[in-house]
């Protein structure tokens, strides 16, 4: 028998367990239809493994089998994951979660299944009435001091995909030793063992008194409201991109003194098939569309969006051609720093205590302005997890003041910990006011923090690779890379090489010891003249990912697209001898 004739057996082994009387309808009629084609990819695909907690818990396309969005897969993760909340918090009588969901095809479903089974376990479950942001789920675990907490979201993903959020008690997401103690939890449950019929007298539905108590916490995060009281008239336009931050969004700037607030009103639609953009992540230019032609239209000053979960955003400004450019998500990260250390230590705002944290793939820039305005910079893991654990470790002691990531996430405030659209995007506007009261637009700002720091330019290059073979095809990507690591990009020596996963650093042939909590399958390279490589499997999607920053000269604005096409020339170059 053949490895791939071994697999389908495997795989057929477990789709007909699908088949009892345990699963609807529905769901027996398509695994039986996988079951009798000829081409067994789609079965494979559905059944070749368990879904897993990755760097953002469970995610995956929806549909029948193990390696798929369901309700009976959600049920039995719930169902571990009641089972773990009892062994961790042992004889704890008024145990609690949070449970949320975005807008996606399914989700309300799969929040009220989750509400059953948590409530079926004897534990209270605090049931949002409606949609709602990811940042909101987090802060209501701490606000209402649950043991834990689910959101049902797929947050920037495609409209096929659903997802699993779990969270704990100090409001992000799991970590170890909980994230591998839910997933042993999971793996022994069988869908017989799952308790679907709910307590309803557990279950109790919140909605507005969380928002209010969330919009109070929101406003920590304003720096200077001197500065929004002079631009109150600031053209605004926002687009939710169909999702959970079409109400909190608006609400939030209103409630920091801006007035002139304007809405995409085709996405402000709530709608899991995100109808008018192509995929719902803001990180693609094209979901920015509808947004720049109102924009456009009202001569706006900016243009902001929320992923669906709304903990992700974007950013539009104007360049000095009045047309719009879109901030990748280093950029608006490193203005967001920028701002609140400049603008906190002009304000007197700074006691001595504060850090900021950035993950490793993001901009050193961000490292370099807050060593110079004297606040520490502290490194992590992808995965806003890992920045909320720096939060957890100096509660009390440290202020943190601000942290994010290049991939369109940032947190301003510690009354959250996971990434949070709306304080940031209120901070941003902040921002575009205080830059408006200073003769600047927001990409005038950005061009004056190059002049002070440095240009350096990112280039974030996703490889898809689906399925189960694509799968094995980056597992073997890695290994390579590992085994016959480059030692020239870009036409420059690689002179440093760090790999999380053996927590093993060479600096020059020298070899050192990485201080990190835990391993994670990372790669990076650094060469000579400042280049920064990174590189990783994604831990939601079928994907490896790698992140290029290179540095560059920029005497004057002016010269601004030039040291970007320099810049991009080069990362061709890192591509080619990566051959990707």
């Amino acid at each position: 028998m053949t490895e791939q004739q071994e697999l389908i057996q495997q795989c057929s082994e477990v789709a007909r367990k699908w088949l009892s009387p345990a699963f609807d309808e529905q769901t027996r009629a398509e695994v039986q239809a996988m079951l009798d084609a000829d081409d067994k990819t789609a079965l494979i695909d559905a059944f070749y493994q368990n879904l897993e907690f990755g760097t953002g818990g469970l995610r995956g396309i929806m549909g029948a089998g193990t390696n798929r969005m369901n309700k009976y897969i959600v049920g039995m993760a719930t169902q571990g994951f009641a089972n773990y909340i009892r062994k961790a918090f042992p004889g704890k009588q008024d145990l609690a979660v949070v449970v949320g969901h975005d807008c996606r095809n399914n989700s309300r479903l799969f929040a009220e299944t989750c509400a059953d089974i948590f409530s079926a376990n004897g534990i209270k479950v605090y049931l949002f009435e409606s949609l709602r942001p990811t940042p909101e789920i987090s802060f209501a675990i701490r606000q209402l001091g649950a043991q834990a907490g689910v959101n049902i979201t797929a947050s920037h993903n495609p409209k096929e995909y659903n997802g699993y959020k779990a969270y704990w008690d100090d409001g992000a997401q799991v970590l170890a030793p909980h994230d591998t103690g839910i997933i042993d939890e999971v793996n022994k449950v069988t869908i017989d063992q799952v308790k679907f019929a709910p307590n309803k007298d557990l279950i109790q539905i919140i909605g507005g008194e969380m928002d209010i108590d969330y919009l109070e916490a929101v406003h920590e995060a304003l720096v200077d409201q001197e500065v929004i009281n002079r631009q109150k008239d600031l053209c605004i336009v926002y687009s939710p991109l169909h999702g959970t931050g079409r109400v909190i969004i608006p609400a939030a700037l209103r409630t920091w003194g801006f007035q002139n607030i304007n809405v995409v009103a085709e996405q402000m639609v709530i709608d899991g098939n995100f109808p008018t953009v192509v995929s719902p992540n803001p990180e693609n230019s094209e979901a920015m569309t509808l947004g720049m032609a109102l924009g456009t239209k009202l001569n706006a000053d900016l243009v902001l969006a929320s992923d669906p979960d709304a903990d992700r955003l974007a950013v539009v400004c104007r360049d000095p051609k009045g047309e719009w450019c879109i901030l990748n998500g280093n950029q608006t990260a490193l203005m967001l720093s920028y701002y609140i250390l400049e603008n906190k230590k002009k304000l007197g705002q700074l006691k001595g205590n504060e850090f900021m944290v950035k993950t490793i793939v993001t901009t050193e820039t961000i490292a370099d302005i807050a060593k110079r305005n004297g606040v520490e910079i502290r490194d992590v893991y992808t995965g806003f997890k890992w920045i909320a654990r720096e939060i957890k470790l100096d509660e009390g002691k440290k202020k943190y003041i601000g942290g994010g990531e290049e991939s369109f996430g940032y947190l301003p405030f510690d009354k959250v910990r996971d990434k949070d659209s709306p304080a940031s995007i209120c901070l941003l506007c902040e921002i575009a006011a205080w830059a408006k009261d200073n003769g600047m637009t927001l990409y005038d700002l950005l061009m004056k923090i190059y002049l002070d720091y440095g240009f350096a330019y990112q280039n974030a290059i996703s490889v898809t690779k689906p399925g189960k073979s694509g799968a094995d095809e980056i597992k073997q990507m890695m290994e390579d890379f590992r085994k016959t690591p480059p030692t020239v990009l870009g036409g420059s020596n690689v002179v440093c090489v760090k790999d999380y996963k053996t927590l093993k650093q060479t600096f020059n042939g020298a070899e050192s010891a990485l201080d990190m909590p835990a391993t994670s399958n990372v790669l990076q390279w650094f060469t000579a003249d400042g280049t920064k490589i990174s590189v990783r499997p994604s831990g939601t999607e079928s994907k490896i990912k790698f992140y290029v920053e290179v540095k560059g000269d920029m005497p004057t604005a002016a010269d601004y697209d030039k040291a970007v096409a320099i810049a991009q020339k080069k990362v061709n170059d890192i591509k080619a001898d990566l051959k990707i």
